[in-house]
């Protein structure tokens, strides 16, 4: 079992290169879907977030509103660090289970964890290969600008909100370079997907 870290930066094609490696045959566990999961109503994650950030956070149908709470915590480091860590354990926890259980049926499988926080949160020590996606900074901007119909100003707050490209690429073992084509990127994706797989077996 090849266990590998994917991450990358806002608007630099995380998903996209996600997408290509289960494709290609790499079995996923993608972090943002698991914290989504885990702060749903009257889990321990939920609970927690109710009693540190109040009542204020939820929906009508007393589900966490994750753009408010998203909204909260953008400029405030603290609130940030807090949330982080209500949330990031529970977040460990499902993905050692997840990994526990395809070990048992998937030996040889290369397991990607997609997890944009890969880095800040020091899930990548214990990984063999740490894959960055990675764009310049100002085509980050230019494609957050049209993602989200957005100004560059709000465009540029945003990428310097996170752990800067540059930086996460210093950290990767690969790098697939995604400012390119689909059709380059692809071609990275698969090179890197078939040596892991020679690796895994």
């Amino acid at each position: 079992m090849q266990v590998i870290g994917l991450t990358g930066g806002i608007a630099t094609g995380k998903s996209t290169v996600s997408a290509m490696l289960k494709e290609a045959g790499a079995i996923i566990i993608d972090a943002d879907r698991i914290a989504r999961a885990v702060v749903k109503k009257g889990l321990p994650a939920y609970r927690q977030i109710v009693a540190r950030f109040g009542t204020e956070v939820l929906l009508p149908d007393g589900e966490i509103n994750r753009n408010l709470l998203g909204n909260m915590i953008f400029n405030d480091h603290r609130k940030k660090q807090l949330l982080n860590s209500i949330v990031h354990p529970h977040v460990n926890e499902e993905v050692n289970r997840q990994l526990k259980q395809i070990q048992k049926t998937h030996p040889n499988a290369v397991i990607v964890l997609d997890v944009p926080l890969l880095i800040e949160t020091g899930m990548h020590d214990d990984l063999s290969e740490i894959i960055v996606v990675y764009t310049p900074q100002d085509i980050q901007i230019q494609r957050l600008m049209q993602r989200d119909h957005i100004s560059g100003a709000d465009a540029l707050a945003r990428v310097r909100s996170q752990m800067s490209i540059e930086e996460k690429k210093q950290q990767a073992t690969l790098v697939i370079d995604n400012s390119g084509t689909i059709e380059n990127t692809r071609r990275q994706t698969l090179d890197i997907f078939k040596r892991l797989e020679d690796s895994a077996a």
